[in-house]
């Protein structure tokens, strides 16, 4: 893992995925990917593993969670794929060597899934589809969880329609993720972080903001140092996406917002 792989995005979804949710998961995972985002996934059949090989046609970074040791692929005929992601990317498993893919093992490697991301992107799953699963740890973990809307008719459609109904964000586009997260620069904000490495007076300003609107005056008084610079500061970490201004001279830390529901 690098700094870069900050800027992720989980895309999960059924093994058992139609030919419309394969076509999602591969138009997002790319679009995610050619925007400098990085596609984390399972390596599993169906949208997890589109996703993966779509971020790696798209020349981006992609992540592979695994429910088994490093050394036990699953499915094996994955290994090619997962041999690509850890050259571009990387594989990464919580279970020590010689791990079999077990079922008990794939729901609690789902919160590593959505921990490494920024949000989760549920492409296609029925009811009892372990992709909801990572939807819960995403929405415990304060991670924004989006979800593609299907046909009422297809079984496969029925939990990403329900993520929907209780409160998860409509995607359409990978544009939707994007802005929702603020990623719509990555490239940029990977530029400007690289060039301008965190000093002092950043670290002490970050510290000093949450989610809740801070005023740039407040922030002065807080700090004891001019309003000057502490507005130069908000406006290059602003630049590196390390904070956000919300109108008014009012700035939030640049992080996660949550989502207050679980599924049923």
């Amino acid at each position: 893992m690098t700094p870069e792989d900050e800027w992720a995005v989980a895309v999960v979804g059924t093994r058992r995925a139609s030919a419309y949710g394969r076509e999602v998961a591969r138009d997002l995972g790319a679009a995610l990917a050619a925007s400098g985002v990085t596609v984390v996934s399972g390596l599993a059949q169906g949208i997890d593993i589109v996703a993966h090989r779509a971020a790696l046609d798209a020349g981006g970074r992609t992540m592979a969670v695994l429910g088994s040791g490093l050394d036990q692929i699953y499915p094996p005929e994955h290994q090619p794929a997962a041999a690509a992601i850890a050259k571009a990317g990387a594989v990464v498993s919580d279970y020590p060597l010689g791990t079999q893919p077990e079922a008990a093992n794939f729901p609690p490697r789902n919160r590593i899934i959505s921990g490494l991301a920024k949000g989760v992107v549920v492409v296609e799953a029925d009811e009892r589809s372990g992709a909801l699963i990572t939807a819960n740890f995403a929405a415990e973990q304060g991670r924004d969880v989006f979800a593609v809307p299907g046909s009422i008719r297809m079984a496969s459609c029925r939990g990403t329609n329900k993520l929907i109904q209780q409160g998860a964000k409509m995607v359409l586009s990978a544009t939707d993720i994007l802005e929702e997260l603020n990623l719509a620069m990555v490239a940029e904000h990977q530029q400007v972080r690289a060039a301008l490495p965190a000093d002092e007076t950043e670290k002490r300003v970050l510290a000093c903001l949450t989610g809740e609107p801070v005023h740039v005056d407040e922030l002065g008084a807080q700090l004891s140092l001019p309003i000057a610079q502490v507005s130069s500061t908000l406006a290059l970490m602003e630049l590196k996406g390390l904070v956000r201004q919300v109108g008014g001279m009012n700035y939030v830390a640049a992080k996660e917002g949550r989502l207050d529901y679980r599924v049923d």
